[in-house]
């Protein structure tokens, strides 16, 4: 009887240790498959830009594009923000830089100016979760992308985040966020009547610019875009 439960014992004991090696075999044909398939997309620079760099973040496709003195540069995919946790829409700079001891932000992290919230730019030690919308608002990419960029951007370099158009349903104004704010300023901004940055954010400036636009289109006076001068705006 002992004999027999030595063997099952035994049996078992080779089982587990199939399973732990099979589990590392998957682990590591999962993290090359991401390296492979969630490579930055070929036929792309290897040297850094010589010229002003910018970056913009296209949330639908999950590409964060590097560009140039106004060109195109090079592309990366990225994670973006899940649903109830969105990344922050709207037109930022990096306002510091860190190294990482690779976390769950990976090795590099770019920190974005964004009023509410630490929102960034960083790698990540989930690399399967590049192209989907997985983060908690955070812009992440594989860490061998990150540590690239953070080497050709400096402080300072603007950062615009773009999501998909939507139809505004709400009434804004002081205090409200998100993208509908963002296409709000991106319009005040090109009749003229919002200066410097959209940024997502409804303050002080854009109440300021919609009480200019709602008196020179004779409505009435209040900097709260309601549903009135939503539509005169083709919002």
């Amino acid at each position: 009887m002992s004999v027999f439960f030595i063997g099952k014992q035994r049996l078992l004991f080779s089982v587990i240790t199939m399973l732990l090696i099979s589990l590392v075999i998957v682990n590591f044909g999962l993290y090359y498959w991401d390296e492979m398939q969630l490579a930055a997309i070929p036929n792309q620079p290897t040297k850094a830009p010589a010229g002003k760099v910018s970056i913009v973040i296209k949330i639908p496709a999950r590409i964060l594009e590097l560009y140039e003195d106004g060109k195109i540069y090079k592309k990366y995919r990225v994670a973006v923000g899940k649903s109830e946790t969105p990344s922050p829409v709207g037109e930022w700079i990096i306002g510091w830089k860190s190294y990482r001891s690779e976390d769950r932000f990976g090795t590099r992290f770019l920190a974005l100016n964004v009023p509410w919230g630490g929102y960034g730019i960083h790698g990540t030690n989930q690399s399967w979760s590049i192209g989907r919308y997985a983060s908690h608002g955070c812009i992440r990419l594989r860490n061998k992308d990150i540590e690239e960029l953070y080497e050709w951007v400096p402080v300072g370099t603007p950062v615009r985040i773009e999501d998909q158009w939507v139809p505004i349903r709400r009434k804004l104004k002081v205090g409200s966020k998100g993208t509908d704010v963002f296409r709000l300023q991106v319009k005040l901004r090109e009749l003229g009547y919002l200066e410097g940055r959209a940024d997502g954010y409804f303050n002080q400036d854009t109440e300021d610019a919609v009480k200019k636009c709602q008196f020179n289109k004779g409505l009435k006076v209040t900097g709260v875009a309601d549903k009135e001068i939503i539509n005169l705006l083709g919002l």
